[in-house]
């Protein structure tokens, strides 16, 4: 039976054994999958749905397991270079990061990577890449959707104690963040990626073949992730490396034990060990090493917007100097002054509501925060004695309190500037205290949610970015709307990531939208603007906010790909001449 099916495929024995080895070879370097045939499709996204840790929930239990667990390991140490097998030397000099809500104890040691410990990583995901490149992206995909349903499932309560412990963030903002969101990252990236791979030429004049070669950058990818949100490092990596790039990744020192996680997850998922390149220890020195480097093709960065500034002219030296083959695509999140206007129509239980969410959670430490507040004079009394009310029922505490609302500043450098800017303002005359300016730093670092009223809407704290829990109001003549909405454009430091209006008149939402164009990338109307949700709203700004590339969209992927386009004919060109070229009578 053997043999008969042989020779019915017009193979020998000899030649069976043959194209056994060449199968061997091209299973071992991923290309099976051409062995077979049809167009795959990436499955739908969908968004994970959330836990609330309700009093005697069964999640609840398992995320105080999680911490026990966690709390009897402390402090955790990371290596330098993360792989699967990567272990800490015993004589490495460690540096440690402090439980920001408990700061006499230390969360996590890491040790930092030397010169020669980036140059390797990076020649190690050079060395990655062709196979990655040339791996299927069905192959690609399935990884990080498998990697969707660890975090969703097996890793969630670690990753949420790990973001709670070493950030300072409570249940519920670890879970919209450590399990959701990044889950959502890996499920939609990969729809993004189809999205892209589908856009193809739809038009061909006859006997003509026109497709689209979707080719990753040809060095690598530097990412550079924040200390502030644990899916955003998983979002940094799997944008360009869906697309068959390899990432060197700079995680934030905050957030090192956790990035490590988040790096196992995706080896567990099958990730090959070069492709993503996990590097800790100080951004100056491996930036360096990066932006030295020939193979350079692009960063995607989420930080302050000055960062970013010199990042942009680090790169143009190395462009002045031709030490690139690329030009290197730099791709930044950054900074803003976000804000909130109220309509003199709006309902305003509503707005503060949504204002104090949009305000304190985190302690402010989003960059989408919002951090200043335009109120309507006819509806100020009623703003401010809605916010003593509600300010009045938020805990300041522990994460691992579920009575805290909002928690701690991730460290003593934060709390340091934020606490700074609060003694200008309590001793400023154009400034009154209408809740906290009031902070404690003696067990973490605890700044109380603050609001100001301030009579000047050029004042600095209309400006400057201040990343924390502090909130100033301008109360404004009603007849003054138009007026407002220039001061808003005008000011917010020359930021523009998130913005809004609430107001039940449509014309007011209307002007808002059309004169606030380009104040915010992210607007929103009768929504608090810390509200973004992949796969409903992409993310990202504008002027000193960033690219906005709009993380949660084929946007952010596009950044990582070098398209090639293609034609093939099928006729044959009988002359050189066109009609045009002919002498009279010649056809």
């Amino acid at each position: 039976m053997r043999s008969a099916t042989l020779r019915n495929h017009g193979l020998t024995l000899r030649s069976w054994s043959s194209w056994q080895s060449r199968l061997c070879v091209q299973q071992r370097v991923g290309t099976a999958r051409t062995l077979t045939s049809g167009t795959y499709r990436v499955p739908k996204p969908f968004n994970e749905p959330n836990l609330h840790f309700a009093p005697g929930s069964a999640e609840r239990q398992k995320l105080a397991t999680a911490l026990e667990d966690l709390k009897a390991r402390l402090p955790v140490r990371v290596p330098a270079l993360g792989s699967l097998n990567a272990t800490v030397d015993p004589s490495a000099d460690l540096t440690s990061m402090h439980q920001p809500h408990e700061h006499a104890s230390t969360f996590q040691q890491f040790a930092s990577a030397s010169k020669e410990d980036v140059e390797k990583a990076i020649e190690t995901a050079l060395r990655a890449k062709k196979e990655w490149r040339d791996m299927p992206f069905t192959d690609r995909a399935s990884i990080f959707l498998r990697a969707a349903d660890l975090v969703s499932g097996k890793y969630r309560f670690e990753l949420l104690a790990a973001t709670m412990l070493g950030q300072g963030k409570n249940a519920w903002q670890a879970e919209i963040d450590a399990a959701a969101e990044l889950a959502d990252f890996f499920r939609y990236n990969v729809s993004f990626a189809q999205e892209i791979y589908d856009k193809q030429p739809t038009v061909n004049a006859p006997s003509h073949y026109g497709r689209t070669d979707w080719r990753p950058l040809e060095g690598f990818v530097y990412s550079v992730s924040p200390f502030n949100f644990t899916a955003i490092g998983g979002n940094l990596v799997s944008a360009p490396a869906l697309m068959g790039n390899v990432v060197v990744w700079k995680p934030a020192p905050m957030t090192a034990y956790q990035s490590w996680l988040v790096h196992k997850i995706l080896l567990e998922a099958g990730l090959p060990e070069g492709v993503v390149q996990l590097v800790n220890g100080d951004a100056a020195l491996i930036t360096d090493v990066v932006f030295n480097h020939r193979e350079f093709s692009a960063l995607s960065f989420i930080g302050s917007s000055d960062v970013f500034r010199g990042l942009h002219v680090k790169a143009a030296k190395g462009h002045a100097e031709k030490k690139y083959r690329d030009f290197p695509r730099l791709a930044g999140e950054t900074s803003g002054k976000n804000f909130h206007l109220i309509g003199p129509s709006a309902d305003v239980p509503n707005a503060v509501r949504h204002t104090v969410r949009a305000a304190y959670e985190y302690a402010g430490q989003k960059c989408s925060a919002c951090s200043r507040i335009y109120v309507p004079e006819s509806q100020s009394k009623l703003f401010f004695s809605e916010m003593r009310k509600e300010l009045a029922r938020i805990k300041v505490g522990p994460p691992e309190d579920y009575t805290s609302f909002t928690g701690p500043v991730i460290d003593k450098k934060a709390f340091e500037r934020i606490s700074s800017a609060i003694d200008a303002a309590n001793k400023d005359p154009k400034v009154e205290t209408i809740v906290g300016g009031t902070y404690d730093d003696s067990v973490g670092y605890y700044i109380s949610p603050t609001l100001y009223n301030v009579s000047d809407p050029s004042h600095w704290v209309f400006d400057k970015e201040l990343f924390g829990p502090v909130l100033a109001t301008y109360v404004y003549p009603d007849n003054k709307f138009s007026e407002t909405l220039s001061h808003i454009d005008s000011h917010g430091g020359g930021f523009a990531l998130t913005g809004n209006i609430f107001s039940n008149n449509q014309k007011a939402v209307r002007e808002a939208e059309d004169r606030l164009r380009y104040a915010a990338g992210n607007f929103y109307i009768n929504c608090k603007i810390t509200a973004a949700v992949i796969g409903q709203q992409s993310f990202g700004g504008a002027r000193a906010s960033g690219t906005c590339d709009k993380a949660g969209s084929s946007g952010l992927l596009m950044r990582f790909v070098a398209p090639r386009t293609l034609k093939e004919e099928f006729n044959k060109l009988d002359e050189v001449m066109y009609p045009s070229n002919m002498e009279e009578g010649a056809m």
